[in-house]
């Protein structure tokens, strides 16, 4: 089929991805529809009947998941690629399980694209043929051994072709088929399998018994079947390989004569599932060495009224212990008081607020108040921008609705670029940090931009900022982590980032969120 036959919808909630990715692909040659959520994509399915269907997990309305059950459920020989954002492992994996033939992740890349697509193309072939090979059976008769002959090497060929393992064995458990992917898979040929080994030479021997036992009980998938189950397999060089495995056992006139196993090879999907591993590490670490640049500054900013409080302690001791108080004194004693009430209580909140953005917590999505968070933000941060001589502007619009999110997520996006702002200026010693808000009733958007006065990032490099391990810094000045993480935790509040900025004219990030009705409001994403 040429590029020119395949059609692919692209399914995006933001104008300019959807642009962007229907150039590209038109570009290759592909008929390209797009719409803008899950309901109007899968109606426009309907319609156009596309071969492939592209959809971004997070969309207001149904998001992706539900548009690949949708489509799996209404058209099972459409092939479905998600798109997934930075630190959405589970749900580019939750797909994976739901028959997605790919998923690549944002920002997208071309080559991810048109490898994925490559993936789907081929899959969706081979459905194509087994679909028509089974209507040529239902549709006429095949009477003539050339014919017997035609269909039995298509079989084989639909078999050796199939991107998932399969392996049968007859009522001894000798191996009988063993398809390319098998042979991929485990390292061994057809030639040293077939006919030769035996179907527990490929279990590990603690799993020997309980697979016989699962095939034949009614507990998965029902009796003489396993569905979608995890299996190891030994491989020729005696490692272990996880696999999914769906089987059946094959029957003729009631007797037992073998069975038939499909193996997808789950080596990706754990690798998968580490690397979101790692990425919440990733993010957690970020916010440890974030905390160890505000802790430093805290230690600073508490000192002093700490100071002030011991002088007054003392001094009020002191009083104390030349006799009873005069009137002058107990005037004295509620000035000294008061005062030490005030620093206590500032130095409680400074703390409070280091101790709030430490802890490691899932995510708990609620009402965000921007400026309250703004105004911490600044107290975590006053005194290292204090000791810079870096002056703050802030244009704070009073009235400016809430935001639903995860307050210690976007606090720690902020105090990222805040130390980002505060890094850029740190060779002049001086500079400017504006920090502002706005509210977009037309589009419900919140933005919040952070500026610097700063050195800039020259023009080549803005397209790679975003890039976890990507620095502009000094070589041990930073690992590229900051703004990666501002990325993942803007893009899973369904947000966007972008960057203004010139060499030696300073920077400006500005963030736009969506305001949300109570109604529609999410819960952490499901």
């Amino acid at each position: 089929m040429s590029e020119e036959a395949w059609k692919v919808l692209f399914i995006d909630d933001e104008e300019g991805i959807r642009k962007v990715i229907s150039l590209t692909l038109a570009d290759a040659g592909y008929k390209v529809l797009t719409a803008i959520d899950g309901e109007s994509g899968i109606e426009l399915c309907r319609k156009e009947s596309p071969q492939i269907v592209i959809t971004d997990i997070r969309m207001p309305g149904m998001d992706g998941i539900d548009v690949l059950k949708s489509i799996k459920k209404a058209y099972s020989d459409k092939e479905v690629i998600v798109v997934s954002g930075f630190g959405e492992m589970e749900h580019a994996i939750r797909a994976l399980q739901l028959d997605a033939s790919d998923f690549i992740t944002k920002p997208i890349n071309d080559n991810a694209l048109f490898v994925a697509l490559e993936r789907a193309k081929e899959r969706y072939t081979i459905r194509k043929d087994l679909q028509d090979y089974t209507t040529l059976i239902e549709e006429r008769w095949m009477d003539t051994a050339e014919e017997l002959a035609k269909t039995f090497n298509f079989q084989k060929n639909l078999i050796d072709s199939s991107i998932d393992g399969i392996m049968a064995c007859d009522r001894d458990g000798k191996i009988l088929t063993f398809n390319k992917s098998m042979e991929k898979m485990l390292g061994y040929s057809k030639d040293e399998v077939i006919g030769r080994m035996y179907l527990n030479q490929f279990l590990p021997p603690d799993q020997i018994e309980k697979f016989g036992q699962e095939l034949h009980s009614e507990e998965y998938g029902g009796k003489d079947r396993l569905s979608f189950t995890e299996k190891a397999l030994i491989a020729k060089t005696g490692i272990k390989i996880p696999s999914q495995l769906s089987a059946t056992v094959l029957f003729e006139k009631g007797d037992e004569i073998g069975i038939v196993g499909i193996f997808r090879d789950l080596r990706e999907m754990k690798k998968l599932e580490q690397q979101f591993a790692d990425q919440a590490h990733l993010l957690q670490q970020d916010k440890m060495i974030s905390l160890g640049r505000l802790a430093a500054s805290v230690v600073h900013e508490i000192n002093n009224p700490l100071a002030g409080i011991l002088n007054y302690v003392r001094l009020m001791i002191k009083i104390l212990g030349r006799g009873a108080l005069t009137p002058e004194h107990i005037e004295k004693f509620q000035r000294y008081l008061t005062l030490v009430e005030s620093e206590t209580s500032r130095s409680s909140k400074i703390v409070s607020n280091l101790l709030e953005f430490s802890r490691k917590s899932e995510l708990k999505f609620s009402e965000i108040d921007v400026n309250d968070l703004f105004k911490k933000c600044l107290m975590l941060s006053q005194h290292k921008l204090d000791l810079q001589n870096i002056q703050v502007k802030t244009g704070l619009d009073q009235s400016i609705p809430k935001i639903w999110g995860d307050f210690n997520q976007i606090q720690q996006c902020i105090i990222n670029l805040i130390f980002n702002a505060i890094d850029a200026m740190a060779e002049d010693g001086t500079g400017t940090l504006t920090i502002e808000n706005s509210f977009h009733s037309k589009k419900g958007l919140i933005e919040i931009k952070v500026g610097d006065t700063g050195c800039g990032i020259a023009e080549e490099e803005i397209p790679n900022i975003f890039d976890p391990f990507y620095t502009t810094k000094k070589e041990g000045k930073g690992v590229g982590l900051g703004l990666s993480t501002v990325y993942g935790i803007i893009d899973r509040h369904k947000g966007t980032i972008g960057i203004e900025s010139k060499v030696g004219k300073g920077s400006l990030f500005t963030i736009k969120l969506p305001v949300l009705e109570r109604q529609s409001r999410p819960s952490e994403y499901d």
